[in-house]
């Protein structure tokens, strides 16, 4: 996969981003993998939070939920466009 077919795939789910970082431009791509795996771990955490927390773990949840949908929509707008920018608060995080 070429650099802009991998940035794009690497935000449609978890299988989406093992397809991308197993097959895709790595180097190229490798500002979107980071920040697609960034987003898809603080999702997951939100998540588990959301689920252990008692009395306001749908507020958690809900609040949270929200914050990574727009992180990601932010994020997928990004690699549609081509432009490395990093999405709110999760984008300072390096992890690949």
């Amino acid at each position: 996969m070429d650099k802009h077919v991998t940035d794009i795939v690497a935000y449609l789910s978890w299988p989406g981003l093992l397809v991308a970082f197993l097959l895709g431009d790595r180097q190229g791509s490798r500002f979107h993998l980071n920040q697609s795996l960034v987003i898809w771990i603080a999702s997951t955490l939100v998540g588990i939070v959301a689920k252990w927390t008692p009395l306001f773990g749908w507020l958690v949840g809900l609040v949270g939920g929200l914050f990574c949908a727009l992180c990601w929509f932010i994020g997928i707008v990004n690699a549609l466009q081509g432009v490395e920018k990093e999405v709110p608060l999760l984008g300072q995080f390096r992890l690949l």
